[in-house]
């Protein structure tokens, strides 16, 4: 009796060890599973604030391209009227050669006032449409942003 009541105390304390033992790995696996979730809320906020930042960056450009498609046309506008402007100047210059109206000298200051005008419409033009063609390849970069987010977002979904 003696024998089986020390072979069962032998049983039972290896049974608290190991209860203990398991006990410690459940707490331990307990703090992984509280630290994972606490690194996935971060890792939630931090995209989620990448994505409103992304998105913030999406109007502004979006204003940008706006504001220059508005310009381009003003531009075009004005650079119509300025070709009006100088079809007129060169007829007044051929009916000066034709000897009708006022002297060559004017007509020449007239065509080098529209000439500088042309030339900085012109300029300007060009630096619009510069503008636009930046502003759209960022809306493609942004956009191509926001689908790998979407694919980020999407891939631990897919590995469950």
């Amino acid at each position: 009796l003696k024998e089986e009541n020390a072979l069962l105390r032998s049983k039972i304390n290896k049974l608290q060890i190991f209860s203990e033992t398991q006990a410690d790995k459940l707490r331990k696996l307990e703090r992984t599973l509280k630290e994972n979730k606490i690194k996935e809320e971060k890792e939630a906020q931090d995209l989620e604030a990448m994505v409103q930042h992304v998105e913030q960056n999406l109007q502004l450009m979006t204003k940008r391209a706006v504001k220059a498609e508005t310009s381009a046309t003003k531009l075009k506008q004005e650079n119509a009227l300025l070709q009006v402007q100088l079809n007129n100047y060169r007829t007044e210059n051929e009916a000066l050669r034709s000897g009708q109206l006022v002297s060559l000298a004017t007509v020449k200051q007239n065509a080098d006032l529209a000439l500088q005008k042309l030339l900085a419409v012109l300029t300007t033009s060009r630096s619009s449409i510069k503008q636009l063609v930046s502003g759209a390849e960022s809306l493609q970069l942004v956009a191509d942003l926001l689908k790998s987010i979407d694919r980020i977002s999407e891939a631990p979904e897919d590995g469950q």
